[in-house]
């Protein structure tokens, strides 16, 4: 009796097995096709790449001739335009027991902001007489950075004789804490190399009255003796002025201004029976155009 009970056992089983067995790959023969249907559905669709986008959005809704053209009125109207000016500096009277003096520095440019050409002039003399020293310079000026122009040229000597024509590399502009300075390296034709640093500050008492101190220094790198300057500094100018703008264009002022030869060329004005420096006041006008 055991033995047909185990036996009935063991079919059962194999039985149910191979029930359970069919029924699971049935199931998973189903379930592939819809597996794979699923893949297909979740696929991104084709879609065409956007346009790329313009440099101007306007020019998506308006004509682009028409809206390159309001660019470039907006661009000519908001400093694009070429400007002009002219800068007196100095125009100045100086009073001295020896005798009256003038002296004028003048410098203007016309251009846009980045490149312009530039003129200066500067010079001195006693009133009554000759002037003693006419210097001319023009050339191009560049913008370095908004702080700082590169200017390149040419200077004309008409006064001291025998003349001078230089070659002018100069670096000029503003100097941290608001200090105007300048720089000029000279090249004669006669290969004589000479050099000149100019600072000044504009000290404002009220928002019209305006102290300024200033300083010039000169030197050479050789005697010459033809034109009476020796080599290595040549001369030394200090002046403070105090003006007031009735205008900002327009202001007059007075100071006093300093000057004395060093050196060699001291020396040089002593033997001609010149003085080699003074103190004396200073009466002028400084405007710009």
């Amino acid at each position: 009796m055991k033995p047909l009970a185990l036996i009935a056992t063991a079919l059962l089983a194999c039985v149910a097995t191979r029930a359970l067995a069919q029924d699971q790959s049935q199931h998973a023969d189903h379930s592939m096709p819809m597996s794979q249907n699923s893949a297909l559905d979740d696929a991104p669709s084709p879609v065409p790449a956007p346009s790329a986008p313009q440099d101007h959005a306007a020019d998506a809704y308006y004509d682009h001739a028409a809206m390159a053209k309001a660019r470039s009125m907006l661009l000519y109207e908001t400093g694009g335009m070429p400007h002009s000016m002219l800068m007196a500096e100095r125009l100045e009277w100086r009073p001295g027991g020896g005798g009256d003096g003038y002296a004028w520095e003048m410098e203007g440019w016309t251009g846009g902001d980045v490149d312009r050409l530039a003129f200066k002039t500067k010079g001195e003399g006693a009133v009554g007489g000759a002037a003693e020293k006419i210097e001319l310079q023009a050339g191009w000026l560049h913008a370095l950075n908004p702080w700082f122009n590169l200017r390149a040229g040419a200077r004309q000597d008409l006064q001291p004789r025998p003349r001078r024509t230089h070659a002018v590399l100069a670096i000029e502009g503003l100097a941290p804490y608001w200090f105007e300075v300048e720089g000029e390296l000279f090249l004669s034709q006669k290969g004589e190399v000479t050099a000149r640093a100019e600072a000044s500050y504009d000290q404002r008492i009220t928002q019209r009255m305006i102290l300024q101190p200033a300083a010039e220094l000169n030197l050479s790198a050789q005697d010459t003796p033809e034109l009476r300057a020796g080599a290595g500094f040549t001369s030394i100018e200090l002046g403070v002025r105090l003006r007031y703008e009735v205008v900002r264009e327009f202001a007059p002022y007075i100071g006093i201004h300093w000057e004395r030869k060093l050196g060699r060329t001291a020396r040089y004005a002593r033997g001609l029976g010149e003085e080699a420096g003074g103190l004396s006041v200073a009466l002028g006008l400084r405007f710009w155009l």
